[in-house]
C-alpha cells in the first residue's frame, strides 16, 4: 500500500563553486597555470593582465587573518560598478617574482626506436624478415626490453601484418635485434640482458665466471648466497668478488641510457620558496600562482548598453543573460583564485612556523611530529583542505626542494617520554644502515637494539616497516664481499 510521508532532514552539501575551489587548491603550479589559460580561453568576459595603470597602487592586497570572506553569491551590478576595481593582484612581498621557464624542457635528437631502426637497416634482410625485425624493434620498451611472449608476437604478425611465420624464425631475428647497440637491448628479462652484455666483453676468467653464474645459478646469485657459490665453484672469495664486480658494472636498463629519446624531462616547479633573511624565515608564493586578471570592460559596457536600451527584444534578453552568466563566472574565478592564494599561503606559513627549527638548520632531527590536524587547527580550516595543499605542492628551501607532505609525520615517545618524529627515527635508521659493515649487515632485531640503546624503544616489526618505507632491503640482500 502506497502512502505519503513528510520528513525533515539536515544535510550539508558543497556548492559547485566550492567543489571547483577545492579542485583549484589541489592543483600544483604548472597545472594551475593550464587551468587559468583554459578559463581565459573559454570565458571571453575574463581578461588577463592589468586593465589600467591608474589602478596599480589601489589594487594591492595583503594576506591577513582578518581578511574578508569571499562571497559565493554574485551581484553583477555591484561587481561592475564604476568604483569597483575589476582586478586582483597579490602584494609583491607575498609572492616570488621568479622568471622560471614556463615550458617543460625536452630532450633533443632521434627516438630510441629510430636509433635501433637505423642500425637494423644496415643488415641484409629480405622483405619479410625486415618487417618482422622492425616489428620486434617497435615492441621494445623504453628500458630496452622485449616484454612480450614470442607466441603473442607470432599471433600479432598474423593478424596485423598478414605475416605467417614460425617461432623459430622470430628467435633468429631476435638474435639480430639483440646484437644492436646499446648492448643488452631486446632482452626478455634481466638475466638475459646481463648475459648479452657480458658476452660482448673481452673474455677473461672473471667474465666467464660471471656468465656461468648468471646462466646456471642466477637465483642463488640474486639471493646473495655467496658462501654456497664459492663451495659450488671451488673458488676463493676474491675470485667471486671479481665476477660480481663485472656484473655490477653492467647496465640493467640499456634503453634508459640512450640520451636521444624524446621523452619529457621531469620538471618540478616549486609552489613556495622559503629563505633565511637576517636570521628570520621568509616565505614567498610562486608568482605563477598570482595571475593578474580582470573582468572584460567590453563585456561590462555591452551589459550596460543592453540595460539602457529602451527596446527589449527576445534576442537582447538572451544576450543579457549570456553576458551576465559570463561576468558572474569571471567574478567567481577571480575570487576563487584569490581564495586559493590565501589558502596556500596561510597553510604553508603555518607549516613553516611549526617546523621553524628545521627550516632554520636543515637538520632532519629537528623535525617535530606534525599531523594534518595540527595545521588545520592552527589556520582554522578543514583537514581535507590542508591535505590538498600538502599532497601536491612543493617548497624550495635552502636545503633542497621537497614535497610538503614529507614534513608531516606521526609521533613516537623516546625513553625520556618525549614526543619525537618518526621522520627523525627513520633518518637515524638510515644512517645506521649506511655505516654498517656490509660483509655482516645488521638484522632487524640488531637494528632495534641499537635504536633502543640510542633512546628509541622500537619493536623489530616497526623497524621492518620503516626499512621497507625507506627502500632498504633485508640484511641478506645488503650483504657484500
Amino acid at each position: 500500500m502506497l502512502k505519503q510521508q513528510l520528513s525533515l532532514k539536515l544535510s550539508q552539501k558543497l556548492s559547485p563553486q566550492q567543489i571547483q575551489l577545492m579542485k583549484l587548491i589541489q592543483l600544483p603550479t604548472a597545472a594551475f597555470e593550464q587551468r587559468v589559460s583554459q578559463e581565459l580561453e573559454e570565458n571571453p568576459a575574463l581578461d588577463s593582465g592589468k586593465e589600467k595603470d591608474e589602478f596599480e597602487d589601489t589594487t594591492n592586497e595583503e594576506f591577513d587573518n582578518d581578511s574578508e570572506v569571499i562571497e559565493t553569491e554574485f551581484d553583477v551590478d555591484e561587481y561592475l560598478s564604476d568604483d569597483e576595481i575589476p582586478e586582483y593582484r597579490l602584494k609583491s612581498s607575498n609572492y616570488s617574482k621568479d622568471d622560471e621557464d614556463k615550458n617543460v624542457p625536452y630532450a633533443s635528437g632521434t627516438s630510441f626506436t629510430e636509433h635501433l631502426q637505423k642500425q637494423l637497416n644496415t643488415y641484409d634482410l629480405n622483405e619479410q624478415e625486415e618487417k618482422i625485425a622492425t616489428f620486434l624493434v617497435g615492441s621494445i620498451d623504453d628500458a630496452g626490453y622485449l616484454r612480450r611472449e614470442i607466441t603473442d608476437i607470432v599471433d600479432d604478425l598474423a593478424f596485423t601484418q598478414n605475416i605467417f611465420v614460425e617461432e623459430k624464425e622470430i628467435y633468429n631475428l631476435l638474435k639480430i635485434v639483440q646484437s644492436l647497440d646499446p648492448a643488452g637491448v631486446g632482452a626478455r628479462n634481466l638475466q638475459e640482458c646481463l648475459i648479452i652484455q657480458l658476452k660482448r666483453k673481452q673474455q677473461k676468467p672473471s667474465i666467464q665466471l660471471a656468465i656461468d653464474l648468471l646462466e646456471n645459478n642466477f637465483d642463488m646469485f640474486i639471493k646473495k648466497h655467496y658462501k654456497k657459490l664459492m663451495l659450488r665453484y671451488g673458488i676463493a672469495e676474491e675470485e667471486l668478488k671479481k665476477a660480481i664486480e663485472e656484473i655490477e658494472n653492467l647496465n640493467p636498463k640499456p634503453g634508459a641510457s640512450y640520451s636521444g629519446n624524446t621523452k619529457n624531462v621531469e620538471h618540478i616547479t616549486p609552489d613556495f620558496t622559503i629563505k633565511i633573511k637576517d636570521g628570520e624565515l621568509s616565505l614567498s608564493l610562486n608568482s605563477r600562482n598570482a595571475p593578474s586578471m580582470h573582468v572584460s570592460r567590453d563585456y561590462s559596457n555591452m551589459l550596460k548598453a543592453y540595460k539602457e536600451s529602451k527596446k527589449q527584444t527576445k534576442e537582447q534578453k538572451r544576450a543579457v543573460l549570456f553576458i551576465k552568466q559570463k561576468l558572474d563566472a569571471a567574478k567567481w574565478f577571480i575570487d576563487a583564485v584569490k581564495q586559493r592564494q590565501q589558502t596556500l599561503y596561510f597553510t604553508m606559513h603555518a607549516i613553516m612556523t611549526y617546523q621553524k627549527e628545521y627550516f632554520m638548520t636543515g637538520d632532519e632531527r629537528k623535525l617535530k611530529p606534525m599531523i594534518l590536524k595540527d595545521i588545520a587547527d592552527e589556520i582554522d580550516m578543514d583537514i581535507s583542505t590542508v591535505s590538498r595543499v600538502a599532497n601536491s605542492k612543493y617548497v624550495d628551501t635552502p636545503y633542497g626542494t621537497f614535497l610538503i607532505k614529507e614534513f608531516f609525520s606521526e609521533s613516537m615517545k623516546n625513553d625520556k617520554g618525549e614526543d619525537v618524529s618518526t621522520r627523525e627515527i627513520k633518518k637515524i635508521l638510515q644512517n645506521i644502515v649506511q655505516n654498517e659493515d656490509k660483509s655482516k649487515p645488521l638484522a632487524d632485531a640488531k637494528l632495534a637494539k641499537i635504536l633502543k640503546d640510542k633512546g628509541y624503544p622500537i619493536a623489530r616489526r616497526t623497524i621492518a616497516k620503516y626499512r621497507e618505507q625507506l627502500d632498504i632491503p633485508v640484511a641478506r640482500l645488503r650483504k657484500e664481499i
